[in-house]
């Protein structure tokens, strides 16, 4: 098994809308966690150097903003509180394409296999969510003029 995640997904949206929902608290808070029973917070400083703070519930994860290269790129490290691991990375890679947006999703730095699978399992439903956000209807201010 491996010790790196990578997840590479066409996303129906334009590169603006996906690194908004990177970037965005608000945004961010509606898809960043795999289970959408957990009451989701996110803090966000996104500026190299910035930090970030996303509450899953009781689960908390904090890191740092080691690249930001809007709309393409993002790199920040990747801590859980409560443990002794050492923080691990993640790199974000957007490019347009003619469906939309090419998003490639890189997690590296794992201690093990086992450590690498079990994020995978929340990045998995995580890119599911973020699909679905995207997806969602966008008001037309046209058609809700009453």
């Amino acid at each position: 098994m491996d010790t790196e995640i990578r997840i590479e997904r066409v996303l129906p949206a334009t590169i603006g809308r996906v690194y908004d929902a990177w970037t965005r608290a608000d945004l961010l808070a509606q898809w960043y966690c795999p289970n959408p029973e957990l009451e989701l917070k996110v803090q966000a400083d996104v500026r190299t150097g910035g930090s970030y703070v996303v509450e899953m519930g009781p689960h908390v994860v904090r890191g740092t903003y080691l690249e930001v290269d809007p709309p393409h790129r993002l790199v920040f490290s990747w801590k859980w509180d409560g443990t002794e691991d050492e923080p691990t990375r993640v790199e974000v890679e957007l490019t347009e394409t003619l469906d939309g947006t090419r998003m490639l999703l890189s997690h590296t730095g794992f201690a093990n296999a086992e450590d690498a699978a079990n994020h995978r399992m929340g990045w998995d439903p995580e890119v599911l969510r973020l699909v679905e956000l995207l997806n969602a209807r966008r008001p037309d201010p046209a058609a809700d003029r009453g």
